[in-house]
């Protein structure tokens, strides 16, 4: 992996830390079962369970299996578990080493092949070209500053005719706060980059660059998805106010796009 520069050297130095405390989004799943996942992906698990819910369309997982996949930025032994179990070749690209190690150990768990990667998700110079029948990003593209940099490597990765999912927070709410009443918006919209308090820098992408940069780079937007947070009141009913699931019954968790590219 390259040098890297003053964003990317903050970013992974809090998901080292993050790693190293165990966060949520660095624990592999370890206890999914192959049956439970054929229900889901074919539409007959209802409710959806934790953490199932945050992987959608499930459609992009049916017919998995022999597909090279890339999990892009999406390290920790989560979605590739998923894809690994349904039977896809699954790569993972993060900028972490730590979150690779859990993509590593889901792998060694269940038994399947699978190959990690080191790399800055505006940089893929080192994967091969034309190479993935699906791109499956989650929730890191807050942490580039420019979102067309990263569509721009994820055209030249993906195969003619493959397919591209990423997740963006919704730009007009990408910063609130409980009031002791309500959500408030705590910055100009204007306003891109926040430093945060645990180090990590991130940044608001608005629509323009979001949509438009899929197109200016030969990926045309076949669907777009809200997030499902918000329906899942049996979760979020008795939420803390202020705490993350509470957030998510009053403010839009955000919405997931899936594009192509030309073939």
């Amino acid at each position: 992996m390259k040098s890297l520069d003053t964003v990317a050297q903050a970013n992974q130095n809090l998901w080292e830390s993050e790693v190293q405390k165990g966060g949520g989004y660095t624990r592999p799943w370890l206890d999914l079962d192959r049956e439970v996942l054929a229900e889901w992906v074919n539409g007959r698990l209802h409710p959806i369970p934790y953490p199932l819910y945050e992987l959608y369309p499930t459609s992009l997982m049916q017919n998995a299996a022999g597909k090279d996949v890339l999990c892009l930025a999406a390290g920790g032994g989560q979605q590739s578990a998923v894809f690994g179990l349904l039977g896809a070749n699954v790569t993972v690209a993060d900028l972490t080493r730590g979150q690779l190690n859990g993509d590593e150990k889901a792998a060694a768990h269940y038994g399947y092949p699978i190959t990690t990667i080191q790399a800055d998700m505006r940089d893929l110079s080192d994967l091969p070209r034309n190479a993935y029948d699906l791109v499956f990003q989650a929730d890191s593209l807050a942490y580039v500053p420019d979102v067309r940099q990263v569509y721009a490597q994820v055209s030249q990765v993906l195969r003619p005719g493959g397919l591209y999912r990423m997740k963006h927070t919704q730009p007009a709410v990408h910063r609130t706060a409980w009031n002791g009443t309500a959500y408030e918006i705590t910055a100009p919209y204007a306003e891109t980059i926040q430093h945060r308090d645990d180090g990590g820098i991130e940044f608001r992408h608005h629509l323009d660059d979001i949509f438009n940069g899929l197109l200016d780079n030969g990926l045309a937007i076949q669907r777009v998805y809200e997030s499902p947070y918000a329906q899942q009141s049996e979760l979020l009913n008795h939420a803390a106010p202020g705490s993350w699931d509470h957030e998510m019954r009053y403010v839009a968790g955000g919405f997931v796009i899936v594009a192509q590219k030309a073939a």
